[in-house]
């Protein structure tokens, strides 16, 4: 299977999204619960969750686009993928473990979010078999 550079790329951060969630997720379960309120583990969980899931959508979009091509809603969809997940979760992770207050970051990495789901839902009503 041939992949182009963009692939690659988002395979990547399929890779580090995952084995950081992962981490993160062993990390908050064992080291984070005696130490932070309920309220900011659940945080964090919140963080990691959306983390993994969107590593998984994420994976999928890269399989999609060898399937279809270069399709421009799918590489923006990726691309709007990767960085609502770095804002959103990584701005609950510095808020959990730094007190670090994020102002608009955390509603920006999840408005990017939405509209990757959204452009993605768009690719599919338009797609045209090639």
């Amino acid at each position: 299977m041939n992949m182009s550079k963009a692939q690659r790329v988002f395979l990547g951060f399929v890779g580090i999204f995952g084995a950081t969630g992962v981490a993160a997720g062993a990390y908050g379960a064992h080291a984070l619960s005696q130490k932070l309120s309920p309220y900011l583990l659940n945080v964090f969980q919140t963080a990691v969750l959306y983390q993994l899931i969107h590593a998984l959508a994420l994976l999928g979009i890269v399989a999609l686009l060898s399937q279809s091509g270069r399709s421009k809603a799918l590489l923006i969809s990726a691309g709007l993928m990767v960085m609502g997940t770095i804002l959103f979760s990584g701005s609950l992770y510095l808020l959990t473990l730094s007190s670090w207050r994020v102002g608009l970051i955390t509603p920006l990495g999840g408005f990017l979010l939405i509209s990757a789901w959204i452009v993605l839902l768009i690719a599919g009503i338009t797609y045209k078999k090639q």
